[in-house]
């Protein structure tokens, strides 16, 4: 009885010492092996009880309990002690280079409008915006748009119907008076806000997104981007309209890109050109592309905002800003704007 004591007093002797000695999780798990494990020190004292007297049994069995669950309170404490006082933290070598981290950028389209407003800035142009939700009189009806020209057709327009006690009514549902809302088809709709609250002369870019429902092919989205131009004053002529885009084009492509006017019609110019730029492709698919529509603003959109068409005169422009991303980086789908593909985002 009293070696069988003996021994595991030697074996709790031990156990205290060696845990004061650990200095870091590798020796604390060298101590949990040695001590706690399945093949440790105290699991071995269990021996003692198949050499003891029966009526001994108790008391042994009670002491090596009671040593385990010591030594295991105190092999927790430890450990919680090097965690909180970073013994677990693996050593830093501070003279290894270090990992560039992960820094997000803005997208292309976003850079490329910044370029954009920037460079018609220097040309003395101002900043504007309007909201995205727009009604029928500054959509259409301002912009000498009538009722019943098929650009206003619910099938080419994303209205956003009111609903009624019945249910989603539709824009065909509707008395001949009432205005429905709808996310505007074009930046022009600015044109009409700022006339509407700054008198002449007037210099303003309008970059923002419109919304048309159009089938997705490779230079169409039903969301896009346009970068609208707005210059009211007094003698202000096509000429003018024509130096601008062409000194636009020149700058921001170089003075080598080619660039054509052809005629064409908007309800709201008046008369009203199609400005198309060379496009060399990857893979020798060289074409004309289309940037957008321009032309001296019609005089009855002055009278719609109060300016006398007599006096004064402007001329505006609607460019889409994927397509001159697209002329500029050489991209041949617009697709590739919002498939979100990291690999063609990193590259701009």
């Amino acid at each position: 009885m009293a070696d069988a004591l003996t021994q595991i007093d030697a074996v709790a002797q031990q156990a205290d010492q060696e845990l004061a000695a650990v200095a870091n999780a590798a020796q604390l798990e060298q101590f949990r092996i040695k001590f706690l494990g399945a093949k440790g020190s105290i699991k071995g004292l269990m021996t003692l009880l198949g050499q003891a007297p029966k009526d001994q049994k108790p008391l042994i069995g009670q002491r090596v309990n009671a040593l385990k669950d010591r030594v295991t309170e105190a092999f927790e404490a430890r450990k919680t002690a090097l965690a909180s006082s970073g013994g677990e933290a693996p050593a830093v070598d501070v003279t290894e280079p270090g990992l560039r981290p992960a820094i997000g950028g803005r997208h292309i389209l976003m850079k490329v409008a910044d370029e954009l407003t920037e460079l018609f800035g220097r040309m003395g142009f101002a900043l504007a915006s309007g909201p995205e939700v727009e009604d029928e009189f500054h959509n259409f009806i301002a912009l000498n748009i009538p009722a019943s020209h098929p650009a206003r057709d619910p099938l080419d327009n994303f209205y956003l119907a009111p609903e009624t006690g019945e249910g989603q009514s539709t824009a065909l549902d509707r008395t001949p008076d009432e205005q429905l809302m709808l996310l505007r088809t074009q930046t022009s709709t600015v044109q009409i806000r700022v006339m509407e609250r700054t008198k002449p002369p007037i210099r303003v870019v309008i970059p923002g997104r419109v919304y048309r429902p159009d089938t997705h092919d490779d230079t169409h989205l039903s969301m896009f981007h346009q970068l609208e131009a707005l210059v009211i004053d007094r003698d202000v002529s096509m000429v003018d309209l024509k130096s601008t885009i062409l000194q636009f084009v020149h700058a921001y492509f170089g003075p080598e890109t080619r660039a054509r006017f052809r005629p064409s019609f908007f309800p709201f110019t008046e008369p009203s050109g199609e400005v198309d730029v060379w496009f060399d492709f990857p893979g020798g698919k060289s074409r004309w592309v289309e940037l957008g529509g321009c032309g001296m603003v019609h005089p009855n959109v002055l009278k719609a905002v109060g300016i006398d068409p007599e006096v004064f005169s402007g001329w505006a422009f609607g460019f889409g800003i994927e397509r001159i991303a697209m002329r500029k980086y050489g991209i041949s789908n617009i697709r590739q704007f919002v498939e979100n593909d990291i690999r063609f985002l990193r590259q701009f």
